[in-house]
């Protein structure tokens, strides 16, 4: 078990580092808020050490891909270890914690690192494919660990909950497009940006951004089918594990439709739910969690015209 100070840290972590899941997260019974927030942390960690960050914001000039390739060699030894029951880093100790006692494959975690392997070496995403794998390393699978967390054990149910990683990273590249430019990092396809007629290397300062509004609007368009799948998964899900899921997944969802409502303007500012806004999405989503309780195992509709996660 992982001693005071790795559960304090990870809370710490899911506090200040995500408030669009923080509150979502409370809604989960305490054994599953404890590992889902130590997993949490984990990412939040492995993220922040590639990035030079401290809870997800930079601290100092991004570090050579020299020293950012070191930095992975070492979390994924780390992460390793961690995964084989060997860990003394409170974070690692967490991890460890989790994958003995929710069964969680190590190629999960290492398929996470993986997406920041992808931001080290400057991976161009040429597709839509290519960025929909993108979405699966630094999301999906997390969202899959998540769901192992939460109980899920048939592949029907981790590939909904691997559309709504995905659907969350989508909404987040849309949101983040102008920031992320300015780092030096584009996720969007690049036959996209060709269609749109823009060139890659302007999006950080575009004096107009109405194509590249025309862009985000297509990539919320995208997350969508993504959503709907994951919204039929929750019925696999304790209802407790329910609602919080469904709370994120309108809360994550709001975002993407505030950036299509604001069009050129959506880069103004960050984009962000108020706690007003927050508490109306938890409130709503009882109603989902409620039905999804009574429902049953997921069927729904077919997702198989749906990007889908490696075997």
């Amino acid at each position: 078990m992982p001693d005071g100070v790795a559960i304090t840290q990870a809370r710490q972590a899911l506090r200040q580092g995500s408030k669009s899941f923080h509150g979502a997260a409370r809604l989960f019974d305490a054994p599953t808020r404890r590992s889902v927030t130590l997993l949490y942390a984990w990412c939040r960690h492995c993220d922040d050490v590639i990035d030079e960050q401290i809870l997800g914001f930079r601290t100092n000039a991004p570090a050579s891909a020299h020293t950012i390739t070191h930095r992975l060699v070492t979390l994924r030894e780390q992460t390793i270890a961690a995964c084989a029951g060997r860990a003394s880093d409170p974070i690692f100790l967490g991890l460890a914690e989790i994958v003995a006692r929710h069964q969680i494959p190590a190629r999960y975690p290492l398929a996470h690192l993986d997406g920041f392997a992808m931001d080290a070496a400057g991976r161009s995403y040429q597709t839509e494919a290519d960025t929909l794998d993108y979405c699966w390393h630094v999301a999906g699978v997390v969202g899959v660990m998540m769901a192992i967390i939460m109980g899920a054990d048939n592949d029907t149910t981790l590939d909904r909950a691997s559309d709504l990683g995905i659907a969350f990273q989508l909404t987040n590249i849309a949101r983040d497009i102008i920031d992320d430019a300015r780092a030096g990092r584009i996720y969007l396809p690049a036959d996209w940006l060709r269609d749109a007629n823009i060139d890659p290397a302007t999006i950080a300062d575009m004096p107009d951004r109405t194509a590249l509004a025309a862009v985000a609007t297509r990539l919320i368009d995208l997350a969508e089918p993504y959503y709907q799948s994951a919204a039929i998964g929750l019925r696999a899900l304790p209802p407790r594990s329910a609602w919080s899921i469904a709370t994120a997944l309108r809360v994550y969802r709001s975002i993407g439709r505030k950036v299509r409502t604001l069009g050129p303007h959506a880069w103004n500012t960050r984009v962000r739910t108020s706690k007003l806004e927050k508490l109306a999405h938890l409130l709503a989503a009882s109603i989902p969690a409620a039905q999804a309780a009574t429902i049953g195992a997921p069927d729904g509709p077919d997702r198989t015209t749906l990007w889908t996660r490696p075997a």
